[in-house]
């Protein structure tokens, strides 16, 4: 068996996959989690395509390290083409040996995974309302951020005392809504400076936050461990680090109980299985991120089967259209869990046909400004 074509597919404004095709017809589909600046994964994709026809693709391990090592360069267009070149070919390595890629992995450990929805509104009301229909569908865990995202007002230009209280009545809006039955998610989107971030989590703590995601940006681990000392919260992050040395180094300096690496950025199932294990050395627990396409979910799901220290699986909808539009056929959800499902591959199988009605329209760049003039970080 050879790989005989790797063909990219752009839809709307962020979604890169990649489809693998061998000679004997199983075709294999991955996705790309650089959504910020697909076009350059892609074209990192159509780089490494030159090396793959022709290949064995189930030399996935080969693969990886011929690529990775190939120049001197990394980063996320990089690693983004490919996670999503190697979440490929484990869906063809499953369906060649028709089993599910968690088989090939070393097998499952749990049957479900525990997901948390995403939940949001403009007013606290709203935020409330939606929460509570979350916990009313059967989600037990529900991740929000607490400044208003489609408004440039709500962070980037509040002043700081408002911005906190404003944020603390939001996460005190969810956690009644759910009441002790859930687990409440802060989403901070990195929008904090460190005594920004300090001085939030300490507001939020009695309302015992599941996680404090993102509180600052990814550039210092040493900030983020700062942070992590100041409060009583946990740190959640790393979405947007990509390799295991990067999520050693953070580790060691203890400033996250929780990682969240991308599988469609941080190297596919063959990297996201070292990151958890390495992990797992300092007793940390996986989140994998996923705001992606149900290509993404059915990967993290892969990993989440097979990983002895999963916590919880980020999850946007991908039940319901349109994502939902974008498979044959999407995972089953029940009662906030995804079931770890037996099919080979990765368990899910494209829609061509709403890809074919979904053409890829380039993303305006609309980085926040502040009331000064000065660039805010998203």
């Amino acid at each position: 068996m050879k790989i005989e074509s790797v063909e990219t597919i752009l839809a709307e404004d962020k979604w890169l996959l990649v489809k693998v095709t061998t000679d004997d017809g199983i075709v294999g589909i991955g996705e790309a989690g650089l959504h910020g600046v697909p076009e350059a994964a892609e074209a990192a994709v159509n780089t490494f395509a030159r090396y793959l026809v022709g290949k064995d693709p189930l030399r996935i391990e080969h693969h990886f390290q011929y690529l990775y090592r190939f120049s001197h360069f990394r980063g996320a267009a990089i690693m983004g083409a490919l996670s999503a070149i190697d979440i490929a070919l484990w869906d063809i390595s499953g369906k060649h040996f028709e089993a599910p890629v968690y088989v090939l992995m070393g097998g499952k450990v749990r049957d479900k995974a525990r997901v948390y929805m995403h939940v949001n509104g403009d007013t606290v009301e709203d935020l409330y309302a939606n929460a509570k229909a979350a916990v009313d569908e059967g989600f037990t865990a529900l991740r929000f951020t607490p400044f208003v995202e489609n408004s440039q007002t709500q962070y980037y230009n509040q002043r700081y005392s408002a911005m906190i209280a404003e944020a603390r009545q939001r996460v005190a809006a969810v956690r009644e809504a759910g009441g002790n039955d859930i687990d409440v998610c802060v989403e901070i989107h990195r929008r904090l400076t460190i005594p920004e971030a300090i001085e939030l989590g300490r507001a939020i703590e009695e309302f015992r936050p599941f996680f404090y995601e993102d509180p600052t940006t990814p550039d210092s681990n040493e900030s983020m461990a700062e942070i992590a000392r100041s409060i009583n919260i946990p740190i959640a992050t790393g979405e947007r680090i990509h390799t295991i040395w990067e999520f050693r180094e953070l580790l060691q300096l203890k400033a996250a109980r929780y990682i969240r690496p991308d599988v469609c950025l941080a190297g596919g199932l063959t990297h996201c299985k070292k990151i958890a294990a390495v992990a797992e050395s300092f007793s940390v627990g996986v989140i994998p991120h996923n705001p992606l396409t149900p290509i993404s979910t059915a990967a993290c799901v892969q990993l989440d089967a097979c990983i002895p220290n999963f916590v919880l699986q980020e999850y946007t909808g991908e039940d319901k259209p349109p994502k939902s539009l974008m498979v044959k056929k999407p995972l089953r959800l029940e009662k906030g869990y995804l079931i770890i499902p037996e099919e080979p591959g990765i368990g899910v199988e494209i829609n061509d046909e709403f890809f074919a009605t979904h053409q890829y329209t380039p993303r305006p760049l609309n980085t926040p400004l502040r009331d000064d003039g000065s660039v805010a970080d998203r």
